[in-house]
């Protein structure tokens, strides 16, 4: 079965004259939308409450039907207690009642209106509920036709750009890497025919020397074994030479024109690459570490939460229990976790403090003495980055090498990543390397760090 859809004209036909309401003549200011549309059937309008009022005022209590209502076409219903018929409704009680209801029966006093006027009320009110419905379906329409149209089209647009900026951005950085790996591979083929050209050359060379040196110390033990004496005494001129052209041969030594040169694969856009990969990816940062208590020295405090490490004044200090972990002389603390596989990363925040130092140790570092051995970046066993009167360096075994930042880091991080043996320095806000180290990493490291300025404090 095929339904037809019909317009429907929703003018009251038993308007009165003067308060007809058609769908085409009621004015959308005249309508009350903040008006709940249960509200409205329960008579609240107060427009249609006013004509209810006058309507009540001049009509007689004997109203008849009004039969262009389309509802009462027939005889009223009779009140059972008055035997008169319904043809008021009380607004108080919700109710149909008769006239003597109103005047002398339970409903005196109350609101009370002729049927005919309530029902007209009623179907304006239904009249004004459908057309703000109307009007609302009407903005649904124009919001789906024009805005929804509108965002569709747009989306379009900036969902392709922002693909084309992606490959964009993509295809740049992989024909930067292909360039630099095309570059990095080339410099390592070429450094390794050069160390197996001169291990070729060695070997000959080493080759033909100890030839020469055995046939030598052949000649030389046939002599000795079966040269009469009084031969073997002429011929002391003979063996000199042949000694003394086996000493020419002289010893051979390893160099390091013999090894691969490690910075033929050393690259700062790959390094920064694999960085950024690193710090960026799911698993940037690792288990959080916090300040060993046992370690930190007397010349610096550590709050509660064993994350923030501040130098004592030395008014401040306090003595503490001996503890063979704790530094005793320089202002020293380690991080409690200990590092031998994986990948690792943790920030600092150093903004506050002006003299600082970040890095690693072994765990076998000195503890105890104001002497190197304890003092970060001053032996063989620490790798720190250092920042003091506003200069920035790298220190290890003693040796300092300056670094060049362009501004002041407010956090810095470190990546120590134990399968290639690379220490990090990065500035957490920017992923900036500051400094890079690679190292044959012999035992297990431990955070490090010190402080003689303010605070600093572990982020991860």
């Amino acid at each position: 079965m095929t339904e037809e859809l019909v317009t429907c004209d929703l003018t009251c036909p038993s308007s009165p004259p003067g308060s007809e309401k058609t769908s085409g003549g009621l004015k959308p200011e005249e309508m009350d939308f903040e008006q709940p549309i249960f509200s409205v059937l329960s008579g609240g309008g107060k427009r249609h409450e006013q004509e209810a009022d006058t309507a009540e005022a001049t009509s007689p209590a004997g109203t008849t039907a009004d039969s262009e209502s389309g509802i009462f076409s027939g005889e009223y219903e009779v009140c059972v207690e008055h035997e008169a018929e319904l043809d008021w409704f009380c607004g108080t009680e919700q109710k149909l009642i008769c006239s003597h209801c109103a005047i002398v029966g339970p409903c005196h006093g109350h609101t009370v209106t002729p049927l005919a006027t309530r029902v007209t009320a009623v179907r304006n009110q239904l009249v004004d509920v459908c057309e703000k419905m109307q009007l609302q379906a009407q903005r649904i329409e124009r919001f789906i036709d024009q805005t929804l149209t509108a965002k569709e089209q747009k989306l379009q647009v900036v969902a392709s750009k922002a693909r084309e900026q992606i490959l964009a951005q993509v295809s740049a950085a992989r024909e930067a890497l292909e360039e630099e790996e095309q570059r990095l591979l080339e410099e390592v083929q070429k450094e390794e025919e050069r160390v197996e050209q001169c291990l070729l050359t060695q070997r000959a060379h080493w080759s033909q020397a100890l030839s020469r040196l055995t046939q030598t110390r052949s000649g030389l033990v046939h002599t000795l074994t079966h040269t009469p004496d009084a031969q073997l005494v002429t011929s002391v001129q003979e063996i000199a030479d042949r000694v003394e052209e086996a000493d020419g041969v002289g010893e051979p030594c390893d160099t390091d024109q013999l090894n691969l040169n490690p910075d033929c694969s050393d690259s700062k856009l790959l390094r920064g690459l694999w960085a950024t990969a690193v710090l960026l990816g799911p698993n940037a940062y690792g288990p959080s570490s916090k300040f060993d208590e046992r370690t930190v020295s007397p010349l610096l405090s550590l709050s509660d939460d064993l994350y923030t490490l501040t130098f004592f004044h030395k008014k401040a200090r306090q003595l503490q229990l001996y503890d063979p972990a704790r530094f005793d002389c320089w202002p020293n603390a380690l991080g409690s976790l200990s590092m031998s596989s994986g990948t690792h990363s943790w920030v600092v925040d150093v903004g506050q403090s002006g003299a600082f130092k970040v890095g690693v140790c072994y765990t076998s570092l000195e503890r105890k003495g104001s002497g190197n051995e304890a003092r970060l970046g001053h032996n063989s066993q620490s790798w720190v980055l250092s920042h003091y009167d506003g200069d920035y360096s790298f220190c290890h075994a003693g040796k300092k090498e300056p670094l060049q930042v362009a501004r002041k880091p407010q956090r810095i991080g470190l990546l120590l990543d134990w399968p290639s043996q690379t220490l990090l320095f990065y500035e957490a806000d920017s992923s900036t390397v500051l400094h890079s180290v690679t190292h044959h990493f012999s035992a297990a490291l431990l955070p490090a760090f010190a402080v003689t300025d303010r605070s600093i404090t572990i982020l991860h």
